[in-house]
């Protein structure tokens, strides 16, 4: 099974995408990982996506999972036919998650680091739909409407507890599939 995830920072990508590899034994990247080299030097999108194919056709064969909130490199995936699954629990959501977000030590050299990230990221969150980069509500909803594949839109929080239907038989087919 291929699944790419994307939404907003804080809208449960990363929970998300963990706890189905968990339990399907899936590799996931976290786009974040490719999209940045040095500490806040961003990739160029020719570099990301050369990453991109590179982990998608070394892990082909088993199924992936890729998440992250960039719409370029979510594009360039579907070229691999992914479930595609937009989160958007809304911004308030988002910006709570981030908040209680844990130290994320493959981003950040210390929690240290992190928190005094974490007002600039505050910031970028609530302008979710007012940008109109690659990480906007925008780029990500015209991602999703010009998908043709099979593709899910989740609005509310995720319950990993009590999982939508649409989640539970995304799992359901991941199980399948390894079993």
């Amino acid at each position: 099974m291929r699944i790419a995830i994307y939404g907003n920072s804080g809208s449960g990508k990363s929970t998300l995408a963990g706890w189905l590899a968990e339990r399907a034994g899936t590799p996931v990247l976290d786009l974040d990982t490719i999209a940045w080299g040095e500490t806040a030097v961003r990739r160029s999108h020719e570099a990301s996506t050369a990453l991109l194919r590179e982990f998608v056709e070394k892990e082909d064969s088993s199924g992936w999972i890729i998440e992250g909130c960039y719409a370029n490199l979510i594009n360039a995936a579907l070229a691999w036919q992914p479930v595609l699954v937009f989160l958007n629990p809304g911004v308030a959501v988002c910006l709570d998650h981030c908040r209680a977000r844990p130290w994320e030590p493959h981003k950040y050299t210390t929690a240290e680091e992190q928190n005094e990230r974490l007002a600039f990221l505050l910031d970028w969150v609530r302008a979710y739909d007012q940008r109109d980069d690659e990480l906007s509500l925008a780029a990500h909803q015209r991602v999703f409407d010009g998908y043709a594949g099979e593709k899910i839109y989740l609005e509310k929080p995720v319950d990993l507890s009590a999982p939508p239907d649409s989640i539970e038989r995304l799992f359901e087919r991941v199980l399948r599939r390894d079993g």
